[in-house]
């Protein structure tokens, strides 16, 4: 055989290899037998050895998987992994509709999308070889999976040579099909081993194995459905799935390119109906604007982009009885009342409990002692009580009433106007919400301090030794006292101890956030410390000085007064100040070119065909303007492009806000 015959050769049964690979792992339906499989492998094998300048890095006669991860590391994502506003009517879609349209006309097409019940991934491609996985994470970062990813047969680990760029990256959902999950159960049973629950648990749980080779045993799948690239390649989405599917990644072929809400609807409809005969499962369907110039138009919310929308379909109910209702206080003072069901069913879980929101709730659902309910899972994750079976109610059943004193405390709980949940006001003695309070501190959103976790602040809490969270930075002159209690070991102390000293860099707004005011989420600290840059600024911030601040409205206003005005907060914040953490706002070092837009504020907004929106924006900046997120009579110009927006051409017109060209920016610079 010729060295060119033998290159064909081996490429040829690297893919029939491949093929039999995933039928058998993947689909669970083998097409060829072992012997036949086995005779292929052979020829490989004697091929490979021959000529090893064609052997591939990643051909299946090499070892699959067999890389032990100690724990895997935390990867920041390039573009942030945003997840999707959520829709359950067709009301809801046809609102979002009507937003879209408002925002940039009529002219834009629609692609739909099946939703897949799986675990969403990031893979980064270099020179066309598979560098990096990462999951979602909390959309920030994630955590590397690299060695697991590489043994799903469905994602290429090289790509053939292809028009891609050097750098990119792609993303998509690795999940498991039901009846290679059903024959996984059927073993585990046989082996007297528990069954998984569905096979999003199974896939979720899989990619957190540390031993891939463990992985690689379990037939994992995956699609991709979103490309990122330095540079925009295509104008549409639509171009850019036809494309990734042409360099060897698996794209569902289900997707539609839809012409308008009315085709959308259609497309729903289907597949809320013929879910059942795929091979795997899906939760709902994603709509997203195509082109891509119309999707940058309409931007995003700090949780999801404003171009995409996730119909889910109508959740499984199931009907069981009601056997109590608890309540659990949560680290703001909320007291939710909690239904306690016999045990049933649902969606591939047993449910035992489902949240009952607040006392409105109760009331609307008119419920008794011993109530037949009817539950669902709300976005198919929490279980919820939808309505009652009035017919079974007992004759002598006793209307369930909300307490009017906190559980943990005894304390006389409060429901201010306006507000649905009834609330401890004891929030320096309420074990709940001093322990919830010092959990939500330490979590990755806010301080991420490593080495400590939910249910070691539980035990430090019981044990005496934190009632604060100031009280966490005292915690080394006690660290004889922890190793007498037999739950932390000596380096599991120095862990904790060192995550905690580490914590003193976090930024003023992690602080800030880590803090625990109501209604001041990730996005509102970000906002707080961006317009009063110190804690003693904030602190004595008026009601009036507050709402000036982007995004903060009056209930949020009143609730850092209410806040500011406990001298107990005021001097938890001393202490923390004290123990060296950030009260100050990081100032971003700006290169000022010149004072040339002092004074000035602008929106950009459209396509320009010389300059990102990023590149104009550094432009501004550089010369001592400023950009805004809204339009109001504070702008002084919209810096406009093409595509640009219908409904901020409105406003701005209405409010004679000058719209300028890029090049009439520039102009302004050379003056």
């Amino acid at each position: 055989m010729s060295p060119e015959e033998a290159k064909k050769r081996i490429k040829a049964l690297l893919a029939e290899i491949k093929q039999h690979n995933y039928n058998y792992y993947v689909l669970a339906m083998p097409t060829i037998n072992d012997f036949g499989f086995d005779k292929l492998l052979e020829e490989l094998i004697a091929l490979e050895k021959q000529f090893p300048e064609f052997a591939d890095p990643d051909s299946p006669t090499q070892k699959v998987g067999g890389f032990i991860t100690k724990e895997f590391k935390t990867v920041q994502h390039k573009w942030p992994m945003l997840s999707l506003g959520n829709t359950y009517s067709e009301q809801e879609l046809l609102d979002f509709d009507q937003r879209v349209k408002k925002a940039i006309g009529d002219n834009f097409e629609y692609v739909c999308e099946l939703k897949f019940d799986g675990l969403s991934m990031s893979l980064t491609y270099e020179d066309g070889k598979l560098a990096r996985a990462v999951t979602r994470g909390d959309g920030v970062q994630g955590d590397e999976v690299t060695p697991n990813v590489r043994t799903i047969h469905s994602i290429p680990k090289r790509l053939d040579e292809g028009n891609y760029p050097q750098h990119f990256e792609i993303r998509g959902e690795v999940f498991m099909h039901l009846k290679a999950f059903e024959r996984l159960n059927e073993e585990r049973i046989e082996n007297g081993e528990i069954p998984y629950a569905n096979p999003r648990n199974f896939a979720s749980g899989t990619i957190k194995l540390q031993d891939s080779s463990e992985v690689a045993k379990r037939p994992l799948d995956s699609f991709m459905y979103f490309l990122y690239t330095d540079k925009l390649l295509f104008k549409t989405h639509w171009e850019s799935l036809q494309a990734v599917k042409s360099w060897g990644f698996p794209v569902n072929s289900h997707s539609k390119l839809c012409t308008d809400i009315t085709e959308v609807l259609a497309f729903i409809n289907k597949w809320d109906k013929e879910r059942y005969n795929l091979s795997y499962d899906i939760d709902g369907i994603v709509v997203k604007v195509n082109n891509y110039s119309q999707q940058q138009e309409l931007g995003f919310t700090a949780k999801s982009p404003r171009w995409a929308i996730a119909y889910k379909f109508k959740a499984e109910q199931v009907e069981t009885e009601l056997l109590s209702v608890s309540y659990q206080v949560g680290r703001t003072g909320a007291v939710t009342p909690v239904a306690n069901l016999k045990p049933v069913l649902l969606a591939g879980t047993t449910v035992k409990r489902a949240t009952l929101h607040n006392a409105n709730e109760i009331l609307r659902l008119d419920l008794h002692e011993g109530d037949s309910v009817y539950v669902e899972k709300g976005g198919e994750i929490i279980p919820k009580i939808i309505s009652v079976n009035p017919a079974k109610r007992k004759p002598d059943a006793e209307p369930i009433v909300y307490r009017t004193t906190c559980p943990a405390c005894g304390t006389t709980l409060e429901r201010k106007e306006g507000e649905a949940a009834f609330y401890c006001p004891n929030d320096e003695g309420c074990p709940p919400q001093i322990v919830g309070k010092m959990q939500h501190f330490i979590d990755r959103k806010a301080m991420n301090i490593d080495g400590l976790g939910d249910e070691t602040i539980d035990t430090l809490y019981q044990k005496g030794f934190i009632k604060h969270i100031s009280d966490l930075y005292t915690l080394y002159q006690h660290s004889d006292e922890l190793k007498l209690l037999g739950r932390f070991g000596e380096k599991s102390i120095n862990n904790m101890l060192d995550g905690i000293e580490l914590s003193k860099k976090m930024p003023f707004e992690k602080v800030l956030f880590g803090l625990g005011i109501r209604y001041v989420g990730q996005t509102v600290a970000k906002k707080l410390v961006q317009h009063f840059k110190t804690i003693e600024k904030l602190k004595i911030a008026s009601f009036d000085e507050l709402i000036t601040a982007e995004e903060i409205g009056e209930r949020i206003a009143n609730s850092i007064l209410e806040y500011f005005n406990d001298e107990n907060h005021k001097e938890e914040i001393e202490k923390l100040k004290n123990h060296g953490l950030q009260f100050v706002a990081e100032e971003k070092e700006l290169n000022l070119q010149s004072e040339k837009l002092a004074g000035k504020s602008f929106i950009i907004s459209g396509v320009f065909e010389n300059y990102s929106r990023d590149e104009l924006k550094d432009i501004i900046e550089q010369n001592n303007g400023k950009i805004l997120s809204s339009i109001s009579t504070k702008l002084s110009y919209i810096v406009g492009g093409n595509n640009m927006g219908p409904a901020k051409l409105e406003k701005a017109q209405k409010l004679n806000i000058p719209i300028i060209s890029a090049g009439e920016l520039l102009e302004m610079l050379n003056q």
